[in-house]
C-alpha cells in the first residue's frame, strides 16, 4: 500500500500560495529529494518510510464551538477496515494563530515525512519552537499534531492507541461533571445556527440562564436539584465555578465575608441535600491574589471538597506553595501550566496535591503521558481537562486507561449531550460516574465530514504535490 523506503520522486521545497475566497491552499512543489528535505542526516529518518503525510487540513468550527481548531493529517495509506487512514486533533484557543503555525511552518516538516514517526516529529518541532521562546501557539499546534499522529497509528495497527500506551490499567475512566452549559465556549446555538453574543473571553465563562442542561446556572440557583440530577445521571462528582461572579462583580484582590458567603452557599446547598453522596470540587479558575486565595480556601473546608483548583493564578510556583500550606484542602494545578519544567518545579516545591493537565495545549498525548508519569514518581494523582472539544476528551480517555495515575477525567455533560454530537460521528455515555475505554481503532472517533467544507470558517489546506 506504501514503499517501505521513500524514492527521489517524492520531492519538496518551493512553495507557492493560491489565495481563494474562504481557503488558502499551500501547495508544496518538487525541487529537491524527500530525504534531502531533513535538516541534517540524523533526520533523513523520518523520510526514509511510510505511510506519508499528504495533507494538512484545519477549520474552524465557530457556529459549533468558538474557539476550536479541527486538524485532519492525511496520509497515502489508503483504507483499513473500509475507513481512509486520517489523523484526527484538536486544541483550543487563538486558532488563527494555529493554523498560521501549521500550515506556514509545520508543514514543512511534516508533509511528506513518515507519518508513524511520532517522537521524531514531535522532538525535531519541540526544539525548534522553544529555541525562540514559543509555548503559545507553536505548542497548541503541537498538540493538535500529535492526536493526529498517534491516531493514524492506532488506525495502521487496528488498535485504540491506550493499547499501543500499553493499557488497559482500568476497566473505565471515572469522570466528574464540570458545571458549564450547552452555551459554555460556543458562539452561536449550533442547532439553529442562529447568531447569540459570543460568551466572553475564554476562561470567564457566562452565568448561564434557567434551561436544560444548563448546569453553570443550577450550580448557582438550585445547586441541591442540580446534585441529586446529577447523581440519577450517574455522576459521583462536580465541579463548580462557584466564585466567577464574585470576581466578575468585585475583582479578585480581596473577598469580602458577604462575597465569601455568596460564594460557599451552593456547597452548603449540596451538603445539605446530598449529604457527601456527591463529592465537590471548586474551579477558581485563576482569578485571585494570594489573600484572597486564601480566604476562599479556608471558608471551603467545611465542605470537604475533594479539590480546590486554580484559585490562585499558577504565575509563582512559591506562592502555589504558600497557598496550599495555607488551607487544609487539597490543591489541583493546573491547566494552565504547559512545559513539563512547569509541572516539574511545582511538583518539587510540593505545591500541588493533583496535577491537572489538558493534551491539547501541553504537547499532545506523547507529553501528557510524560507529565503525568513525572507526577507519580512524586505520588500525585493526575487528572485530565476537558470544555474545549471533543478530541480533548478523547485523548484523555485513552491517556488515563493506560496511566495508572490518573484518577479522574474532566467532563461537561452539556457538551457530551449538545455540542459534541455535531463535530463527532460517535457519541460517549456516562455510566454509573465513568466511560467506557474506546473501542474503535486510533482515538475512537473521527470528525463530521460536513466541517471540513471549503467555505467553512477558516478553512485551510496543504498539500504535497507529486
Amino acid at each position: 500500500m506504501y514503499p517501505t523506503a521513500r524514492s527521489n520522486h517524492f520531492q519538496l521545497a518551493c512553495r507557492v500560495y493560491i489565495r481563494m475566497p474562504t481557503q488558502i491552499h499551500l501547495l508544496y512543489g518538487p525541487a529537491m529529494s524527500n530525504v534531502d528535505r531533513a535538516s541534517g542526516p540524523t533526520q533523513q529518518h523520518a523520510y526514509r518510510n511510510g505511510p506519508i503525510i499528504t495533507a494538512i487540513e484545519t477549520v474552524m468550527p465557530s457556529h459549533v464551538m468558538s474557539g476550536l481548531l479541527a486538524l485532519r493529517l492525511h496520509t497515502d495509506a489508503g483504507t483499513v477496515d473500509g475507513e481512509p487512514v486520517i489523523g484526527h486533533g484538536e486544541t483550543y484557543y487563538i486558532p488563527e494563530a494555529v493554523a498560521a503555525v501549521l500550515h506556514d511552518w509545520m508543514a514543512q516538516r511534516l508533509l511528506g515525512a513518515d507519518a508513524t514517526a511520532i517522537e521524531s516529529h514531535w522532538r525535531f518541532l519541540y526544539e525548534r519552537m522553544t529555541a525562540f521562546g514559543g509555548v503559545g501557539a507553536e505548542l497548541r499546534a503541537l498538540s493538535a499534531i500529535d492526536l493526529a499522529l498517534w491516531d493514524i497509528l492506532g488506525q495502521l495497527c487496528k488498535q485504540p492507541v491506550w493499547k499501543l500506551l500499553g493499557g488497559p490499567v482500568r476497566d473505565a475512566v471515572p469522570v466528574y461533571n464540570s458545571c458549564g452549559g450547552p452555551f459554555y465556549g460556543v458562539r452561536s446555538d449550533a442547532n439553529t445556527r442562529s447568531q447569540r453574543p459570543a460568551a466572553g473571553w475564554p476562561g470567564h465563562g457566562d452565568a448561564g440562564r434557567p434551561g436544560p442542561l444548563e448546569d453553570n446556572w443550577s450550580s448557582m440557583n438550585a445547586p441541591g436539584d442540580l446534585a441529586e440530577e446529577l447523581l440519577a445521571d450517574g455522576f459521583k462528582a462536580m465541579k463548580l465555578w462557584a466564585f466567577d461572579s464574585v470576581y466578575r462583580e468585585s475583582g479578585g484582590l480581596r473577598v469580602s465575608k458577604a462575597d465569601l458567603e455568596r460564594g460557599v452557599a451552593p456547597f452548603r446547598a449540596i451538603r445539605e441535600r446530598v449529604g457527601d453522596k456527591m463529592d465537590v470540587m471548586l474551579d477558581g479558575h485563576g482569578f485571585f491574589a494570594l489573600p484572597a486565595a486564601i480566604d476562599i480556601g479556608r471558608a471551603m473546608n467545611e465542605f470537604r471538597p475533594l479539590w480546590l483548583e486554580d484559585v490562585l493564578r499558577p504565575d509563582s510556583v512559591s506562592a502555589m506553595a504558600d497557598f496550599r500550606r495555607a488551607v487544609e484542602t487539597p490543591i489541583a494545578v493546573s491547566e494552565m501550566l504547559v512545559t513539563r519544567e512547569q509541572y516539574r518545579q511545582v511538583l518539587e516545591a510540593r505545591a500541588a496535591d493533583y496535577v491537572m493537565i489538558d493534551p491539547t495545549w501541553v504537547g499532545g498525548i506523547s507529553e501528557t503521558r510524560r507529565i503525568a508519569e513525572l507526577a507519580q514518581l512524586y505520588n500525585i494523582p493526575t487528572l485530565m481537562h476537558d470544555c474545549t472539544g471533543p478530541f480533548t476528551l478523547m485523548a484523555g480517555l485513552n491517556i488515563a486507561a493506560a496511566t495508572p495515575g490518573v484518577t479522574y477525567q474532566e467532563c461537561v455533560r452539556a457538551h457530551i449531550a449538545t455540542v459534541y454530537p455535531l463535530l463527532i460521528d460517535d457519541t460517549l455515555k456516562v455510566t454509573n460516574g465513568h466511560i467506557a475505554l474506546p473501542t474503535r481503532a486510533g482515538l475512537g472517533v473521527r470528525w463530521r465530514e460536513n466541517l471540513f467544507s471549503p467555505d467553512a470558517s477558516g478553512y485551510r489546506i496543504s498539500r504535497l504535490e507529486d
